[in-house]
């Protein structure tokens, strides 16, 4: 009934309780659940999650924050896309919410790296999943450039205005919202869920973080993203039943190679 579309399982925090997380999510009616990948070094991992459990699907990428990691090859990324279960490039984008000390100007290897995403997009036909935090006009500008219209995908977790909402569905990409959805000081962002259409809106828990209420504070997982859609709906005016119908409906539809692994699995 629901899909999770992005989550990080292979964290620490989540490893070592596959089976009871994914016991939570049938007791949920939590029927999916996307894997996200931050490293190369981690790739290993969240794949051989989504190999061993029929309802996983991973992604492959290098989140803009992870510094001193290998950097991934235009050739590492397409190599591992083509693998079995791998439906998605990222988590990549931009963040330049810690600079440390440095100017926009210096990060420009999150900008290269950035470009090595879309570049890896373009040859195989997946979708990004964008991560931009302090960064949404850099951000847009590369996918704009870099992208010219070849590109789709999410933009996670969604945190921006309702102008770089319009601005990235204007581009094709769909928005993503997570269990800050439902946090008593994000009515900017309650605004910006009215907006958005809902055949272009996603659900997710960024698990293990950002647990929504009445969870708030707890380590987060999959089986709570009911929550995210029950205060989508009433943002939206709609039955729950059509907001899971809809953004399930939605996750396939930007992630194609999942409803061709159901058809294989049928």
């Amino acid at each position: 009934m629901y899909v999770d579309s992005h989550c990080h399982l292979s964290f620490p925090a989540l490893s070592q309780r596959i089976d009871e997380i994914r016991r939570d999510m049938a007791a949920a009616d939590v029927d999916r659940a996307l894997c996200i990948c931050t490293t190369m070094e981690e790739f290993d991992q969240v794949h051989a999650l989504a190999m061993a459990h029929d309802n996983l699907w991973c992604t492959v990428g290098v989140h803009p924050d992870s510094e001193g990691v290998l950097e991934p090859t235009l050739n590492d990324l397409v190599t591992r896309a083509a693998l079995p279960r791998v439906v998605g490039l990222g988590e990549t984008g931009l963040d330049y919410y810690r600079l440390n000390g440095r100017s926009v100007a210096e990060m420009a290897w999150q900008r290269d790296r950035f470009r090595v995403h879309i570049q890896a997009a373009q040859l195989t036909g997946l979708p990004l999943v964008v991560h931009t935090r302090s960064a949404s006009a850099d951000t847009l500008a590369v996918l704009a450039d870099e992208g010219q219209g070849r590109v789709t995908g999410v933009f996670h977790c969604f945190t921006e205005t309702r102008e770089v909402a319009r601005a990235a569905l204007d581009l094709g990409f769909m928005i993503s919202f997570s269990g800050i959805l439902t946090f008593r000081n994000a009515e900017e962002l309650r605004e910006v869920a009215r907006m958005v259409p809902i055949d272009r809106c996603l659900i997710e828990t960024d698990s293990p973080y950002l647990a929504p209420v009445p969870h708030r504070g707890k380590t987060n997982t999959p089986a709570w993203v009911p929550h995210v859609a029950v205060r989508l709906a009433e943002l939206k005016n709609l039955p729950l039943s059509t907001v899971a119908e809809r953004t399930s409906d939605n996750f396939e539809r930007l992630f194609p190679r999942v409803t061709l692994t159901l058809k294989d699995l049928a």
